[in-house]
């Protein structure tokens, strides 16, 4: 037959192709409109509605009213739950039958009683397959059920994604009927589009793209779309195009299944537990159904949901588990902030995380697996190294503003030189769909070509999860090894892993954080959330060093592990990445601050019960102690309980680690003097400092004697309120701009001008109140007491702005091209300057207790009890205080606030002058315990070493007879020190991060205690045997 040659219109012939598969244009006549066949009606549909998620088993038995399609149901967070009679014509024999179901919320499908099958539009999942080939012997009535979740993939946002949710939305089911499903028609139509987009992806400077392009367009020649007879010769056309081979050069793609499910984002808890049964089932069923096809899935939470709600789909899960295709990863308890959780909060993510793995699935993860969080702390390596994992998978610096992170693949070296070998998918997604375009980028991002030849490439819908669809895997199953494209090989974390470390002679190093340019104003949005982090972590700190004690002192004692457990895993879960930065509902903040008010009520009524064992001696007594929960001595001046309006105070002196009574200090201390000038100013002064205040709670002067210093600049004011216009470009509660920083405008106008509180001795203290605008005011107390180093700030803001943010700025007399910033378990720099754009991208940083400004023999430091948020830009040091987004929480931020931050001028380091010690102080209280019988001082633990911090004491897990201590060395310092103990040890063992001993490291005890040596940064953990 003759032919015409193919014209080389490039544009006609590719329209051509896309038009014969779309599901807009031509569909009476196009391969599109064959996907289904005949149609039939179900039997009978009918629904509830309930404003509460409940289970399968209550579910069915509530009353179903008749339903028809369209109509509507809700509001927002309600379920309405479907029952579908259905029979399937006899005429269908031998043929696909699907449930076709499309509606705007999600849902879970019922059969027998089990969770079978997830259904989103959003998804891309709107039909259940109810056989593949229907037989004589199948049942053709059945009866399903339908939960369907009032809220979409992503919530309910009211215009936008991010907007808060809609609470008044409504719901329907727009299609539910009975189709034949023709499968031969899907796979050509995968055909066709895995051609358009090569030729798409690969441009007209590419022979290869032609190839597909003329395969395509000889494809709907012969195709006749009314006439499946004619679809084998075109898919043979397909086939023989896909299966021309790669070189033995080529980059491979290890593609993995993945499902990110946000543990709490834009929906509240509750939700994502049937997210991830809506998710996973969908996923077992792509198993049953694909034997190559393999699914990571991080989070041991979700997990444990998961086990607790469907209990079924968990053996199916564990079953896979074992055969190595449903492959847990991340060794977290939940895909944590990468900042803003203490050293210990992280080690405690990853202790939870892995022994949940371990106890269910056998296994401990090798991998991290934290793709979407902003930003990752210095001390990850080492945290993770100590964990068992040596492998690190993330892809979010792919979203910095300013700055392309050079690497895809590399040695990520930590504070104190640990590394892991480390891989940003190049494709710049976790969620990707098998497509041309995913291959492509994946190559063409790879910065680290030559030395790096395999990369990740992780699909299915995530977020709200969603997870991989069965035209991925097709998708990816056609172009496993097809010339032009990269080779694609189904894969683990385990595989692409080991082939990168086979390879990595070439590989670079980047030491030190990992900082997101992007996302700055998570270190401040949602002040109560992270007060309640920093308390809560302060707390369960504090029971575990007073339980530990009071079973020393007391055998009868019960170490309280379970009740600790489940605190801690309430604390770890609101450290999740979009809860704790504050990027979450409304719904989601009430329900973190429900956790951390129960995490406070429990633990404080554990931590009663422990102090009350440590300030017994035999009997009740009638004296008051103070029990200091950190590992040196502490001089400080108490507020003691009383009825009285004038609050009484003691100087108290408390060893380290123990328990001292209230009595009255002989020493001799240098009490605190307040005079009030006559210009209206107040001088504070306790020997160490003088503080002059101005009327408007701003400090002209503050002088250290020791260095003969003034610490404020010439010329300017301490304690300066700022506020600063704060609308981002498009992330609400999550971005500030660098722009925001011209809209500076002090805080000037004085409601109560300063007067004095207290009059000295003990402690002097002023206050007043500023007004920001009609709606917003700021009382504070300035406290100074005698022997304290540092100006405390205790404040009250009553706060009802929108898009704005508050600051305090301290400008000192120090030059330094940098600040320190605490971090876990350390410190680390940055610069003051704006040299480089790497530079002016850190405009907003995250820091925890301090942060440092320091010239050679002087400096200032600013100590807080709850921020994170913190810029030192010259010699400004200013502190984050409280911003106002409006989505997705239109109330963030709204209401009473109370916190303290601290200023610290001091001589030499700020290791020396123990700024360290003195943040600490200020964030873990001494704690009063009331009719305490013992008098005699005594300590448990101490320290040789100033730069070695003990920071945790706790029960071993599953030892009861043990404890495991850990300390670190916090000022970058090689040392040596020895740790000394009453307690009666047999034996002691360094240890790992999992508690697991190293029996070729024993820890020798003498009378002189444990000597142990510390590099720099270094995390110790020690197992005590008792």
């Amino acid at each position: 037959m003759h032919r015409h040659p193919v014209l080389k219109n490039r544009r006609t012939l590719l329209e051509r192709a896309e038009k014969f598969i779309s599901d807009v244009y031509f569909t009476d006549c196009n391969l599109r409109g064959r996907l289904y066949g005949e149609s039939h009606p179900l039997e009978s549909i009918s629904s509830f509605l309930c404003p509460k998620r409940i289970q399968f088993l209550e579910a069915v038995k509530q009353d179903f009213h008749p339903h028809s399609v369209g109509d509507t149901f809700g509001p927002t967070w309600w379920t309405c739950w479907f029952k579908v009679s259905l029979k399937i014509p006899e005429l269908w024999r031998g043929k696909e039958i699907h449930l076709l179901w499309e509606s705007d919320g999600e849902a879970m499908v019922w059969r027998d009683g089990q969770p079978v099958q997830g259904l989103t539009k959003e998804g891309e999942k709107t039909s259940y397959v109810l056989t593949e080939r229907l037989q004589d012997e199948e049942p053709h009535s059945v009866t399903l059920y339908v939960e369907l979740a009032c809220n979409g993939l992503f919530g309910a946002g009211q215009g936008s994604m991010i907007a808060p949710p809609d609470p008044n939305r409504k719901y329907s089911v727009q299609k539910a009927e009975l189709v034949v499903f023709n499968r031969d028609v899907r796979e050509l139509l995968t055909d066709f589009e895995m051609l358009v987009d090569i030729v798409k992806q690969l441009g007209e400077g590419e022979q290869r793209g032609y190839q597909a392009l003329f395969t395509a367009n000889e494809m709907v020649n012969v195709c006749d779309s009314t006439d499946p007879s004619t679809y084998s010769k075109a898919h043979s056309l397909a086939h023989k195009f896909f299966s021309q081979r790669n070189g033995q050069s080529q980059h491979t793609v290890h593609a993995m299944g993945h499902c990110h499910i946000d543990t709490a984002w834009l929906w509240p808890y509750e939700e994502t537990i049937r997210k991830c049964a809506r998710s996973w089932v969908t996923v077992i069923r792509l198993m049953e159904k694909n034997p190559e096809f393999v699914f990571t899935c991080s989070q041991a939470q979700q997990f444990q949901w998961v086990k607790t709600w469907y209990p079924g789909l968990f053996s199916q899960i564990q079953n896979f588990v074992k055969k190595g295709r449903f492959i847990p990863v991340g060794g977290t308890w939940v895909e944590m902030d990468g900042n803003l959780p203490s050293g210990e909060s992280m080690i405690r993510q990853f202790l939870e995380g892995q022994r949940f793995f371990k106890h269910e699935f056998g296994s401990y993860c090798k991998e991290f697996w934290l793709p979407d969080t902003f930003g990752y702390s210095a001390q990850l390596p080492q945290i993770m190294q100590g964990s068992g994992i040596s492998h690190f998978l993330t892809q979010k610096l792919s979203w910095n503003l300013v700055n392309t992170f050079p690497h895809n693949t590399f040695f990520w070296e930590g504070l104190d030189g640990s590394q892991v070998l480390t891989h940003f998918p190049p494709g710049n997604s976790y969620e990707m769909g098998g497509k041309v375009e995913d291959l492509v980028k994946t190559v063409k991002n790879n910065k680290d070509k030559g030395r790096a030849n395999h990369s990740a490439a992780l699909f299915g819908f995530g977020d709200g999860g969603g997870g991989p669809t069965q035209l991925m895997l097709d998708r990816l199953q056609r172009v496993m090894d097809t010339d032009g494209l990269p080779k694609v090989k189904m894969s683990t974390p385990d595989a692409l892993f080991s082939q990168l470390q086979a390879e990595s002679a070439l590989l670079c190093t980047w030491t030190g954080e990992l900082f997101l340019e992007l996302h700055n104003g998570t270190y401040t949005t949602q002040a109560q959330i992270k007060l309640g982090n920093r308390q809560c972590e302060t707390l369960l700190h504090d029971i575990e060093v007073a339980s530990i004690l009071a079973q020393w002192r007391d055998q009868f004692f019960q170490y309280p592990s379970k009740q600790l457990q489940e605190l801690w895993r309430l604390l770890l879960l609101n450290q999740f990445h979009d809860v704790i930065p504050g990027s979450c509902i409304e719904m989601v903040v009430e329900d973190a601050l429900r956790y951390y008010q129960d995490i406070r009520s429990i633990g404080s009524r554990l931590l009663q019960g422990a102090c009350e064992v440590l300030g017994l001696k035999e009997q009740k007594g009638n004296s008051t102690a103070v029990f200091n929960s950190l590992p040196w001595e502490r001089v400080e001046v108490l507020q003691l309980p009383g009825d009285t309006a004038q609050p009484s105070l003691a100087l108290v002196r408390v060893p380290s680690v123990g328990v001292a009574p209230v009595q009255e200090s002989t020493q001799h201390v240098t009490p605190v003097s307040v005079t009030v000038q006559e210009e209206g100013t107040v001088l504070m002064d306790n020997g160490i400092v003088r503080v002059v205040v101005n009327k408007d709670g701003t400090l002209a002067s503050l002088y250290l004697f020791d260095a003969n210093r003034e610490a404020i600049s010439d010329g300017c004011n301490g304690n300066q309120f700022v506020m600063f216009d704060d609308v981002p470009l498009y992330w609400d509660a999550w971005d500030v701009m660098d722009y925001h920083l011209q809209t500076r405008k002090p805080v000037v106008k004085v409601v109560h001008p300063v007067q004095v509180v207290s009059s000295g001795g003990l402690r002097g203290s002023v206050t007043f109140t500023l007004r920001i605008s009609e709606k917003s005011t700021i009382t504070q107390e300035i406290v100074l007491d005698t022997m304290c180093p540092y100006i405390k700030f205790n404040t009250k803001v009553e706060w009802g702005e929108s898009h704005k943010f508050l600051k305090v700025q301290f400008p000192v007399r120090v030059r330094s091209p940098n600040a320190t910033y605490e971090i876990q378990f350390g410190h680390l720099q940055r610069p003051t300057h704006q040299n480089t754009s790497w530079d002016w991208a850190r405009f907003e940083v995250w820091g925890h207790k301090w942060a440092d400004l320091s010239e050679h023999g002087f400096g200032v430091s600013l100590l807080n009890d709850c921020k994170y948020g913190y810029s030192v830009h010259q010699n400004i040091m200013t502190l984050s205080l409280l911003r106002a987004p409006k989505a997705p929480d239109a109330n963030a931020d709204m209401g009473t606030h109370h916190f303290t931050y601290a200023i610290m001028p001091h001589a030499g380091s700020f290791q020396d002058a123990s700024v360290i010690q003195s943040a600490y102080n200020l964030n873990f209280p001494l704690r009063l315990i009331p009719n305490a019988s013992d008098t005699t001082p005594w300590s448990a633990f101490s320290v040789s070493s100033t730069a070695v911090i003990l920071e945790t004491i706790k029960q071993a897990e599953d030892r009861k007879n043990g404890l495991v201590i850990r300390l670190y060395e916090s000022h970058g310092s090689s040392v040596t020190t020895s740790v000394s103990t009453p307690l009666l040890l047999r034996e002691a063992w360094h240890c790992d991060l999992l508690e697991r001993p190293d029996r070729a490291r024993p820890v020798p005890i003498s009378s002189a205690g444990m000597a142990l040596s510390f590099s720099p940064f270094q995390v110790v953990s020690l197992l005590l045997c008792l």
